[in-house]
């Protein structure tokens, strides 16, 4: 039997609250039955953090400051790794992407009222899982060729 080199999707997604603990939450065309963390598929050899970054940046307007990472989900189904970090507002108003993103805005999430908004339930682990984390696993970004170079590290809310 030949070897098939596996393909799998990377995506990220981001816990971003406002200074009143409200969730930076959108809701897409195309999952328009729910509203879930902002985030997306990762571009061919870009860093996860300078992915969420961008991809919330392209979906809601708002400039963020990747922390840590909160969680690691795959979905089985679909072959998707999803990596959540928590993440920091540095900057910006809500502006929609309106070709993808139907709403946006910030909505004050509890355990008890969450299902009033994220109504998939592996979205839901994501989210809440993001909200009680207290301590977020480093992530690093390596450059390995020709020597080995660290370009980034995020560990527990530091850079």
């Amino acid at each position: 039997m030949e070897y098939v080199s596996p393909k799998h999707v990377v995506a990220v997604g981001a816990l971003v609250q406002n200074e009143s603990g409200e969730v930076l939450l959108v809701r897409t065309h195309w999952r328009s039955d729910t509203w879930e963390m902002p985030g997306g598929c990762v571009e061919a050899g870009e860093p996860l953090d300078a992915a969420v970054t961008r991809e919330v940046w392209e979906e809601t307007g708002i400039v963020i400051r990747p922390l840590g990472v909160t969680g690691v989900y795959y979905n089985a189904t679909k072959q998707v790794l999803v990596v959540v970090f928590q993440a920091e507002y540095v900057s910006g108003d809500i502006r929609i992407q309106p070709e993808e993103i139907a709403e946006a805005g910030y909505i004050g999430l509890n355990e008890s009222n969450i299902g009033d908004y994220i109504t998939r339930p592996q979205q839901r682990s994501r989210t809440l899982d993001a909200m009680k984390a207290k301590v977020l696993v480093p992530y690093e970004t390596w450059e390995v060729n020709p020597a080995y170079s660290l370009l980034s590290r995020l560990q527990n809310g530091g850079g």
